[in-house]
């Protein structure tokens, strides 16, 4: 990550509502998010319109990382099982991780109950993605049904990242793994 003497002050708000929201939830105060960027409200209401927006674009910001923690190392040489499986074990390597709360994206949606609020779009988009991404994956492996595959592979994704993030569940045993491995096989998964 760049120095913070070098960025500037909008990604440094986004940046710290980025943490701030991921450790706090969305309900975090404009104040916080200023002090914690080192940028007035004024400036802030300068680069966003809304605390709204700025949660929006934050989260816009984090896909492209997002989206490398997922993806496979090779993906081009990997069979799609294996990229769906190197999802979860990412999930699994990433849930006991200092400071982990689960899927950003997730909980977002959770948090913010009006599906219209900008940054619940932005979260069910990416959510979307992810379901599409099982899918094609799924079609690609041979999957019987590869629509209800996504689905269950997406509420596996998401109620282990819940879980975990709640704490009340450990993902370093390979759980999710071998939930998926059992879902892939069921779908006569190649």
């Amino acid at each position: 990550m760049a120095s913070t003497d070098k960025m500037s002050p909008r990604d440094r708000l986004l940046d710290a509502a980025a943490r701030l929201s991921y450790r706090d939830g969305v309900s975090v105060g404009i104040e916080a998010l200023c002090r914690e960027a080192g940028v007035s409200k004024r400036s802030m209401y300068q680069f966003f319109d809304s605390k709204d927006a700025m949660l929006a674009a934050s989260l816009e910001r984090r896909i492209p990382r997002y989206d490398a923690q997922l993806a496979h190392p090779d993906a081009e040489a990997a069979t799609p099982r294996e990229r769906i499986l190197y999802v979860f074990e990412r999930l699994e390597q990433a849930s006991v991780a200092d400071g982990y709360h689960g899927c950003p994206y997730l909980a977002v949606l959770v948090e913010l109950k009006n599906p219209e609020h900008p940054a619940s779009v932005v979260a069910r988009a990416v959510k979307e993605r992810l379901a599409e991404t099982f899918r094609a994956d799924a079609e690609r492996g041979g999957a019987r049904d590869p629509e209800l595959l996504a689905r269950q592979l997406v509420l596996v994704f998401d109620g282990a990242s819940a879980r975990a993030g709640a704490g009340v569940e450990r993902l370093d045993d390979g759980l999710a793994t071998k939930t998926v491995t059992a879902l892939l096989d069921a779908a006569g998964m190649r």
